[in-house]
């Protein structure tokens, strides 16, 4: 249904969705019956990665490993091309290993996992949009995905690598430990150890060359300075290795760990043969390490290329799931519903998707525009003159359009939620690209990446030289994210036009686990607000994926340089003072 309609349906609407989709589109059963066949047998093959390309059967199988679920539509697609004989087999390949590749870049960044699904459902409609065939497949999917720009886009060769050294790879969840370490052991050689396998028993653990508790011996060897170096490179990926001897090792020197009976090197693990040429283990060598697994990370996790242009500029596209901020951006068309609609406005587009609601069920609607209870009733009318701006959505109700475009969309998501509809099904796409791929003078992109300039190092000063800010840039977003070792979750600084935020965010890729976190963390609530001195505001975001513990600091903007200054030690006070009192809990949890 996700395939066939572009729309990803409620598990407890399927049969609803299906039998509308047979019955509608009037779809003989044999027919029918057939091509379920047909895309049954892909779906094995996404099961069980038997397709006759060894290296195509090991991508599927590591995603699987992974739990990675989202790419499938657009797979399904993709297999369903290569039966027609319209892509052969190593283009089958190349198209899994890229995705790969951008799934994997996407969570060294830390990048939001809640767009995903949408970019691959609508992914093989984007690629066939560009000139109506299956011509030049491949290169017009790198295109797609490369042309991909903020929460969406393919992480750089420079923004990837940092993160990749930088990050603590060892709190990553254990799929993700293993994953990387498998890549870096069996990369480039047919010669492949079953590195999974040898985990799940028990055999293989993750060591660390450094010890997590440093002997005095290890004190004098990393020199004055131990304690910093500890504690920045512990975790990293240049201190971690694979071994079956992980007990043995203990806190023993680099020199005992090197030589002794199963040491590094006697290990048949390739990856250690790099480590036991190594007299010593000190800053020197994690930071030679470090080059080297980064230069090795951009071999095994390449960023595609291609020449491919489309005659027309396309248009970026987010739905109302996403947590994007679109004020000041200007719509072209939207889709929902299986329809797609060029609107000339905000407006237009609110009043057409309220209609739409409304044909489908005018009691919610009716009942919210005789009401005074709920907020979002507030938007709602049966008298034309109650607000200054209107529409009439029909049968003489009016909704408030004299709003803000964000203000819009919260309404719009509100009425997602009574009518239990999925907001990412409603996708907007967008003029005024050029704005987005340039900074130009005066577009909000440019304003952004002057503030965080000059707010970056008031923030990087409070957090000290190796913080949760150390490796991040001055960005053209609203928000800026800094990172403390759990994949998916930050701390998040926001500047806006009316306000600033300091937030905690949980944003895995699974919802309950975002839920989970958020539900442990808000145990401790009255343990935090009293350390904090503050109350704080809870979101646990229902109706997203993501949830969030946030602070404001109201009636400032990011337009006001006069501003800034203020803006800036916020940003710095409270990012630190959540990260002194709340990551440790989250940590913990």
């Amino acid at each position: 249904m996700s395939v066939k309609q572009q729309a990803i349906p409620q598990q407890s609407k399927i049969y609803i969705n299906f039998k509308d989709y047979v019955e509608l589109g009037n779809i003989q059963t044999e027919p029918l019956l057939m091509e379920m066949l047909a895309y049954a047998k892909r779906y094995q093959i996404l099961l069980d990665g038997k397709t006759g390309n060894a290296a195509l059967n090991a991508c599927i199988f590591r995603l699987n490993r992974l739990e990675t679920t989202v790419t499938r539509p657009f797979f399904l697609e993709v297999l369903r091309l290569y039966d027609e004989s319209k892509l052969s087999m190593e283009q089958v390949t190349e198209i899994f290993l890229t995705a790969e590749n951008y799934l994997f870049r996407r969570s060294i960044c830390d990048l939001p996992t809640n767009a995903l699904n949408k970019i691959f459902l609508m992914l093989h409609r984007e690629i066939m949009r560009y000139d109506g065939t299956e011509t030049d497949y491949v290169e017009k999917f790198k295109y797609a995905l490369l042309s991909k720009k903020e929460r969406a886009r393919f992480p750089d060769d420079e923004e990837f690598a940092e993160s990749f050294i930088s990050k603590p790879v060892y709190l990553m969840n254990s799929k993700n430990k293993v994953y990387i370490l498998e890549r870096l052991e069996n990369f480039g050689t047919v010669e492949d150890k079953d590195v999974y396998r040898h985990c799940d028993e028990g055999t293989y653990s993750i060591e660390h060359i450094m010890p997590q508790h440093l002997t005095p011996i290890w004190q004098k060897e990393l020199g004055v300075d131990y304690e910093q170096i500890h504690e920045a490179w512990l975790h990293r990926i240049a201190n971690l290795t694979l071994t079956a001897y992980n007990s043995k090792y203990s806190n023993s020197s680099f020199s005992e760990k090197r030589t002794m009976q199963n040491g590094f090197d006697d290990s048949g693990i390739r990856m250690n043969t790099w480590i036991a040429k190594k007299d010593k283990w000190t800053l020197a060598e994690l930071e030679e390490r470090s080059e080297y697994l980064r230069n090795r990370a951009l071999t095994i996790w390449t960023l595609p290329m291609t020449e491919f242009q489309p005659e027309q500029k396309q248009m970026d596209s987010y739905t109302l799931d996403d947590d994007a901020e679109l004020t000041g951006r200007l719509i072209a068309r939207f889709t929902f519903k299986h329809t797609e609609q060029p609107v000339a406005s905000w407006v237009e587009m609110f009043q057409k998707v309220i209609q739409i609601l409304y044909a489908e069920d005018k009691a919610i609607i009716t009942k919210l525009a005789l009401s005074e209870e709920d907020n979002i009733a507030l938007h709602f009318s049966t008298k034309p003159d109650t607000f200054t701006k209107s529409v009439e959505i029909g049968d003489g109700i009016y909704v408030w359009t004299n709003t803000s475009t964000q203000s819009k969309l919260s309404v719009l998501s509100r009425l997602f939620k009574l009518y239990d509809e999925d907001s990412a099904d409603l996708v907007f796409y967008l003029r005024d690209e050029s704005e987005l791929t340039t900074d130009e003078p005066g577009s909000r992109h440019e304003l952004r990446r002057r503030y965080w300039t000059y707010a970056l190092p008031i923030i990087k000063e409070a957090h000290g030289k190796d913080g949760s800010f150390f490796n991040v840039s001055p960005t053209r977003e609203n928000w800026i994210n800094g990172f403390f070792g759990v994949s998916g979750f930050s701390i998040c600084c926001v500047a806006n036009y009316d306000s600033a935020r300091v937030e905690i965010v949980f944003q895995k890729s699974e919802k309950d686990e975002n839920k989970k976190a958020f539900d442990a963390l808000m145990t401790h609530r009255a343990e935090i607000e009293s350390a904090l001195g503050i109350a704080l505001n809870w979101n646990r975001a229902e109706d997203k994926k993501a949830s969030k513990v946030y602070t404001q600091l109201s009636n400032v903007s990011i337009e006001s340089e006069v501003d800034w200054l203020q803006m800036a030690r916020f940003h710095a006070e409270w990012s630190k003072k959540f990260y002194d009192v709340i990551i440790p809990l989250v940590i913990g949890a």
